[in-house]
This record gives C-alpha cells, structure tokens and sequence, in this order.
C-alpha cells in the first residue's frame, strides 16, 4: 500500500514516515514549507499517483500568530487532489481541544480544517494531539515580554513528537476512524510549569508567570480546555524521559 506525507518540512513529517516504513508499507513525503500552493498540479498529481492513504500534516498553526500561514481553501485544494487520485483514506493531524475552544484563533481554523475533511466524502481519521513536549521553547517565545514568559493558567498533558508520528502512522495503515481520536502524554502540568522546566533545562533563565488575561495561541481557553477526554490513547514516553534524551546545552560563563 502507498502513503503519502504532505508536511512543512518539520521533524513529524519524516518520523511519521519512517514509522509507516516499519508497518511494510511504500511511503513518500512531499514538503511545502511554503504551504501547499507553492506545489504545482502536476507534482502533487505524480505524488499521489497509486497513493491509497494521505497523511495531511501541511495545514499546521504557525506557533507564534496561532494562525495558518496559508489559507484553509488550500487544505481544500489537498482535498479534491486526493478524491481525483482516488485516495481511499485522508489522515489529518489536528489538537486537542478544537471542539470546545471558540476564539477566533487556530483552533478555530483547525476545526474548520476539520469539516472540511468531514465533508469530503473520502474515508478519514483525524488525530487530535496535546501540546508537543518540543513546542515548550516555542511556547516561552510567543509569551515573552520585557523578558518575562506570561502564560495563561491552563493544565495540559503534553506529549512526544516520536509518540504521535508513532500513532499516526498506526492510523494510517489501519481502517479510517470516521472521527477524531485524541492522543495525549502520560502527566498532567499547569502550562507554566511545562514551560519553566523546558526553559531550565536549557540553562534558560527567564521568570515564567501565569496571567489570566495572557492569551495562548491567540485564543482564551478556559483552564481545562486543553486536556484529553477519557477515550484518548495516552502515550508511554514522560517528560522527563524526553528531555533526558536531549543534547545538554553549553552554558556560557
């Protein structure tokens, strides 16, 4: 069977491959850093040429703005190029809490990514994933100011790139789920303590804050919004495991 991965040219995009490698089947990657516009008919048409399943890992948040660094027509276009193809399953990667958080913000572009998919009439699942354990750093970036990291007070249950590129891959290669699923990691945090022991690992000394009017994402999830329910495949990799397998960064005196 063949797969094709349509990413941005980020870590999942590979890792989600090669997991699909493992289960014996063909795979391909086709990288838009620039969204998928920036691919002409013709190449997408010769990758999806005797493609049974696409993983969709294009249409992602951009992690500063909260917003998609391309417009949710294009994750249309993505669409019908698979229904011409015949592809027989779409697997989308999505977040935990794009049902329940309204703002005008990524979740709300996530979810309307996700009607659209619903809409297609092409078998799909949709993964719906916590907060990446790599996306601390990130986090700490887009909430900093004058020096300070200022997060809302949210509780998340973060999880490991190689963990869901894993599951994704398990999806793909499986019957549609005609739904969403959720994967999410093993421990619970307040959002300000996942980021303080990211930004302490790396020797990096900037005070980390809640504020309850510090937005996250653009959006103003309430302080549960973010977790998984109780049907989410939780995942075996810890915090502390993760960060136990990084490179331990040089400290200037």
């Amino acid at each position: 069977m063949k797969v094709v991965v349509f990413d941005d040219g980020g870590l999942m995009g590979v890792e989600t491959a090669l997991w699909v490698r493992d289960h014996g089947h063909e795979v391909g990657i086709v990288s838009a850093p620039a969204g998928f516009d920036a691919l002409t008919p013709e190449e997408v048409a010769d990758a999806l040429h005797g493609c049974a399943v696409v993983i969709d890992l294009v249409h992602q948040p951009h992690s500063a703005t909260g917003t998609f660094p391309t417009q949710n027509g294009r994750a249309d276009g993505l669409l019908r190029a698979a229904i011409a193809a015949g592809v027989r399953h779409h697997v989308c990667l999505s977040a935990v809490g794009v049902d329940r958080v309204r703002d005008d913000a990524a979740f709300t572009a996530l979810r309307a990514r996700e009607a659209m998919i619903e809409r297609s009439g092409i078998p799909y699942s949709i993964l719906r994933s916590t907060q990446l354990f790599e996306a601390a750093e990130a986090i700490a970036d887009t909430a900093t100011e004058d020096g300070a990291v200022r997060v809302p007070p949210l509780r998340v249950q973060p999880v490991s790139l190689t963990d869901v590129a894993m599951y994704l891959a398990h999806i793909a290669v499986s019957r549609p789920l005609g739904g969403a699923h959720e994967i999410a990691g093993p421990e619970r945090f307040g959002l300000d303590r996942f980021v303080r022991i990211a930004l302490a690992t790396d020797a990096d000394r900037r005070p980390v804050h809640t504020h309850a009017h510090s937005p996250f994402l653009g959006a103003r999830p309430r302080t549960s919004d973010l977790l998984p329910g109780p049907g989410a495949y939780v995942a075996q990799t810890s915090y502390r495991e993760w960060l136990a397998g990084r490179p331990v960064p040089e400290v200037s005196s």
